[in-house]
């Protein structure tokens, strides 16, 4: 019986949680736009969304920024791992506890200290406003993600590979990097996935000819809503949960092969 409860409150909060967004899914496909009644199937919808222009935009918008801030935000987020592993114990900590702090603080806040910040530097919003504002909270889940695998790694694998002959370069290319490129590569997919649904810092940062989807979307929705954004949330859920399962099964094969080999 108790059992039976467990299983029931676990399918009630899915439900829960699920159900509007399967519900927006199914509503995407109906042939008028009534959000209440259906009135039968169609992929009209689909169709006229990519023949909307400014969603068009606002989707190569949103994929020029989230490309260009995982990019960056993996590149400084793997060197700043490094860096942290390198330290005291302390010290560490402390940087670990400063990494953490964008991750925990509210979005809001980070929107409008971003805004004053740029408006301090006289920087007009734009891309480059939005781009940095998508690498600066996107660092630090690169860190988090990295982390994990320089502790795996074998503390003598670096100075074997200068014994060896090979230059710092040489041993950072050749046998570091690999050993952690798993996490790298989580890293930089959960920062793409991030830039993308993100918000509310897009909202503050970005210019009006630079608006991501997120802040298009939002911008929809204070008029009457229309069926396309249906469509558009259906696939950018897709989008999302692809490489959360990607990122998901990453992890759970890299906890098993080191298991493996602990064994």
């Amino acid at each position: 019986m108790k059992r039976f409860f467990q299983q029931f409150y676990l399918l009630m909060i899915f439900l829960f949680l699920y159900a509007p967004i399967f519900t927006l899914m199914l509503f995407s496909f109906n042939a008028d736009k009534s959000r209440v009644v259906w009135h039968g199937f169609t992929l009209d919808w689909y169709a006229e969304l990519f023949r909307d222009a400014t969603i068009l935009n606002s989707l190569y918008v949103t994929l020029i920024v989230a490309f260009a801030s995982a990019f960056f935000a993996t590149i400084l987020g793997t060197a700043a791992a490094l860096g942290i592993h390198c330290m005291g114990r302390r010290t560490r900590a402390a940087y670990l506890t400063v990494n953490s702090i964008p991750m925990s603080t509210s979005d809001t806040i980070m929107g409008v200290t971003f805004m004053l910040l740029f408006a301090l530097l006289a920087l007009d919003k734009g891309y480059l406003t939005l781009i940095l504002a998508h690498i600066t909270f996107s660092v630090p889940y690169v860190v988090l993600n990295v982390m994990p695998k320089l502790r795996q790694l074998d503390k003598n694998a670096y100075e074997a590979a200068l014994d060896l002959g090979a230059t710092p370069t040489q041993a950072l290319r050749k046998v570091i990097l690999p050993e952690i490129m798993p996490g790298i590569v989580t890293g930089a997919i959960m920062a793409f996935t991030i830039s993308v649904d993100d918000f509310v810092v897009s909202y503050f940062t970005a210019g009006t000819t630079s608006q991501p989807l997120s802040v298009v979307i939002y911008s929809m929705t204070r008029r009457r809503i229309s069926p396309k954004i249906n469509a558009l949330s259906t696939i950018l859920f897709l989008v999302v949960l692809v490489l959360l399962v990607i990122i998901n099964f990453r992890q759970s094969r890299d906890s098993r092969k080191k298991i493996k080999h602990a064994s």
